[in-house]
């Protein structure tokens, strides 16, 4: 799929560059050579942000892990788990390994999080009768891995800070409203599909005062002004970056972890996970380059755009699309169209804010579906595809939504 989407950018672009040359726009070739190599340049200008941010953050990160920190959050979220995926016996290690999933998902453990998510899906499959059709636990599982449930996008603030943001934690609020909305919404159609007893006393107890407090914090937010809404989000997320990194500091230390031996050992992981993205990084950001430097990117859009027009809304919201449109299918993907968004719109421009809450909110559908069942050879993903999507599309919505309530 991913072979398909690249080769589909330079084969578009092609057409694109052709029909403007007929047109009488001889320029367009050189245009599309000079982006190739602009954006190879560009790529390695993030990469030398990506070295220090990776190795800072997966350095804490390691240190969280020794502390116990992942697993402690695992045995908090297990009784939930063990309601919604009734047909998992209790005390079955899958459902350990699920909740390991998700307090590692949460920490934005990334590294550490698909390891696990294929183990939690390996034994998920000793318990389904089928070896090619999902089970209704592998589903649930897997569209909460694809609703992208992250409490901390620091990828997200590093690109915007990459970019030249004044405040690159500005969108954290955007983003944590937009991605709980993407996880209920993939949770309740999941249940909806399966009939799930979401009512149950023991459900209820996680998710009520979640949703109370969800809804307490909106309300609160709904009397400030875009202004302060924005001052809020640059606050709280400065506050809780720092608060968490000195809590895995404080606990490791607590927990007799050599915090210095266990940061740079989580350090090095770091740099050679950014050593390894820049083949990737290189490949996407010069093929939406050349898109854009073709017209077929703008036209697109245009397209849009006017179809919005007809409608009466408010056209902003367009030049984000693009993230929003590759995501399900390609992570390097929306992450290369969101840098060229902030590059040709400005860092803190309103398409720019939105395609980084929907890049921080949404997750790469297709491809978590292609490595979780693929890996134990699923076949049949029956409602899978469907409600991941409609969490997907719920992430988007409420991305664009959140952003005209902080930043229209």
């Amino acid at each position: 799929m991913l072979n398909g989407l690249w080769l589909g950018f330079f084969v578009v672009a092609a057409v694109a560059a052709l029909a403007r040359w007929i047109g009488g726009d001889p320029g367009v070739w050189a245009a599309m050579v000079e982006s190739l190599f602009a954006m190879a340049k560009l790529s390695v200008d993030v990469m030398i942000l990506l070295f220090g941010t990776l190795t800072l953050w997966m350095g804490f990160l390691r240190i969280a892990e020794k502390a116990g920190l992942v697993e402690w959050l695992g045995r908090v979220l297990a009784p939930l788990f063990h309601r919604l995926m009734p047909e998992v016996p209790p005390g079955h290690p899958a459902l350990g390994l699920i909740t390991l999933n998700f307090a590692a998902n949460g920490l934005g453990l990334d590294n550490a999080a698909t390891p696990i998510g294929l183990k939690a899906m390996k034994a998920l499959q000793e318990l389904n009768p089928s070896s090619t059709t999902a089970s209704n636990a592998q589903i649930l599982f897997l569209v909460l891995n694809a609703s992208s449930l992250t409490l901390l996008p620091v990828s997200i603030f590093m690109y915007r800070a990459q970019q030249g943001a004044e405040d690159p934690t500005l969108v954290f609020l955007p983003i944590l409203l937009a991605t709980s909305a993407s996880t209920l919404v993939g949770l309740i159609s999941v249940a909806l599909v399966q009939r799930l007893r979401l009512w149950d006393p023991v459900v209820l107890a996680y998710l009520v005062p979640g949703a109370l407090l969800l809804g307490g914090f909106m309300a609160l937010l709904a009397g400030l002004s875009a202004t302060a809404l924005a001052t809020l989000s640059s606050l709280l997320g400065n506050l809780t970056l720092f608060g968490l990194i000195l809590l895995f500091l404080v606990i490791g230390a607590l927990r007799k972890v050599k915090v210095y031996e266990c940061f740079v050992d989580g350090a090095k992981e770091g740099f050679d996970v950014a050593k390894n993205l820049l083949p990737y990084l290189v490949a996407m950001l010069c093929a939406v380059g050349v898109l854009r430097a073709s017209g077929a990117l703008d036209f697109g859009l245009d397209g849009i755009r006017a179809l919005v027009e007809w409608f009466g809304w408010d056209t902003r919201f367009v030049d984000a699309l693009p993230t929003a449109l590759v995501k399900p299918f390609s992570g390097s993907a929306a992450r290369a169209m969101l840098i060229e968004t902030m590059q040709n719109h400005g860092v803190d421009s309103f398409p720019a804010l939105i395609a980084a809450t929907v890049q921080g909110s949404t997750e790469t559908t297709f491809y978590v579906l292609a490595v979780y069942f693929g890996s134990v050879g699923i076949q049949r993903a029956r409602h899978a595809v469907g409600c991941a999507l409609v969490a997907d599309l719920a992430g988007v919505l409420a991305s664009i939504g959140v952003c005209y309530w902080f930043f229209g």
